[in-house]
């Protein structure tokens, strides 16, 4: 078989928000437009407050797998599963509340078997997850890799940084090494 003609399956965990959902449903779209097999992963409310697949894209190809938000907080709200459902103050928990989400997303990889794994920011356990069984993945970023870039890893252990105010991001960080034409920065 050419390798052109190889179909996959790929799996795809974007965070709970709308505006991660929606551009991974339209990046899912285009891939099964390929004749690939999509499991697209999130909260029953959520896939059902989704867009419809539009008519001439087959719904054989992408397939809406539903994992419950397991209840790990009496102080989070019953019916909340997307950020447009709970208020800033709440989105840190929505973040725990998805991370419980990891041991059903393990085992629907496991009994699914999928080529890939496309996954969100907020799962970074998802990497180690796919190791351990095997599977590729790949950070699919809703931003522009400049604005990574330029925001940074998290962790002050990868790559300390000092920056503290809005002043401070008007400047490259110290991190970023821009290479040629960067003297007058």
């Amino acid at each position: 078989m050419d390798s052109s003609d190889q179909k996959l399956h790929i799996a795809m965990f974007p965070w709970l928000a709308f505006g991660h959902m929606i551009p991974y449903l339209e990046l899912a779209k285009l891939i099964a437009q390929k004749g690939h097999q999509i499991s697209f992963i999130s909260t029953p409310r959520n896939i059902e407050r989704l867009p419809q697949l539009p008519p001439n894209l087959s719904s054989s190809l992408i397939t809406f797998v539903k994992l419950p938000l397991p209840s790990v907080d009496d102080d989070f709200p019953e019916a909340a599963e997307a950020t447009t459902d709970v208020s800033q103050n709440k989105v840190m928990k929505l973040k725990k509340v998805y991370d419980a989400l990891q041991q059903p997303l393990t085992h629907f990889l496991e009994s699914s078997n999928p080529d890939w794994l496309l996954f969100d920011f907020a799962a970074y356990w998802a990497p180690a997850t796919a190791r351990n069984l095997g599977i590729p993945c790949a950070f699919f970023s809703i931003f522009i890799g400049a604005c990574l870039a330029f925001v940074g890893p998290t962790s002050p252990e990868i790559s300390p940084d000092d920056r503290k105010n809005p002043e401070d991001y008007t400047v490259p960080p110290k991190y970023l090494s821009v290479h040629g034409g960067d003297e007058g920065l």
